[in-house]
């Protein structure tokens, strides 16, 4: 799923033609209250789609097909549901959620959706130069490549974690809206382009 509005992101630049990214969603996480106290043995004794072993996880697991997506249920009410790759996606299987809980009997209810992370991915079309990248920006990047090929990127401003690789390729994760992401990119896109690897061509001539 393309985000940016139905529009790629364009940044201006004078002396190279506009680029266009497009940002990928992976993975919606969002929350629901379903409003009261669930009975998580009787749920999933209830339903052919629920898992529930307690010693290994303290929460119902269901799945539906349509949207391929997953809800995790616990007893306080509270659901998550992962896996959409839209926000009518994750809204859409939320309330599918609810439903099926609520044939079950339970009187819960669809209450405070809301958006708790958005992973996405890009590419920004050129190799970057992680060791420049890290010693520019020290105070809010990671990079330990014995332990992850990727450079950690923490943003203030949307408030974002940036997996930023050599190849150019980034990984987008914290967001809440879908605006927060493009204005993550736009906000990094400059420092990305300060560290641009030049690709040196070397030739050999006979003597």
């Amino acid at each position: 799923e393309m985000i940016t509005d139905k529009k790629p992101l364009v940044i201006d630049e004078e002396e190279e033609e506009s680029p266009e990214i497009q940002i990928t969603i992976q993975n919606i996480v969002a929350t629901v209250n379903l409003g009261v106290s669930v009975e998580l043995e009787r749920l999933s004794e209830s339903l052919r789609i629920a898992e529930y072993n307690p010693r290994r996880f303290p929460a119902v697991i269901m799945r539906i097909r349509e949207p391929r997506t997953t809800a995790l249920i616990f007893k306080t009410g509270k659901m998550i549901v992962t896996g959409a790759k839209t926000l009518d996606e994750s809204q859409l299987a939320a309330k599918k959620f609810t439903a099926i809980v609520q044939r079950t009997g339970i009187p819960c209810r669809y209450e405070g959706f809301c958006i708790q992370n958005i992973t996405s991915t890009c590419d920004c079309g050129f190799p970057i130069s992680l060791e420049g990248f890290l010693y520019a920006h020290a105070a809010n990047s990671t990079y330990e490549p014995e332990l992850f090929p990727g450079l950690i990127y923490r943003m203030a401003d949307p408030k974002v974690v940036i997996l930023i690789f050599v190849s150019g390729k980034l990984v987008i994760t914290g967001a809440k809206t879908t605006d927060s992401l493009t204005t993550s990119l736009e906000n990094i896109y400059p420092d990305l382009q300060e560290f641009r690897k030049k690709n040196i061509l070397i030739t050999t001539r006979p003597r």
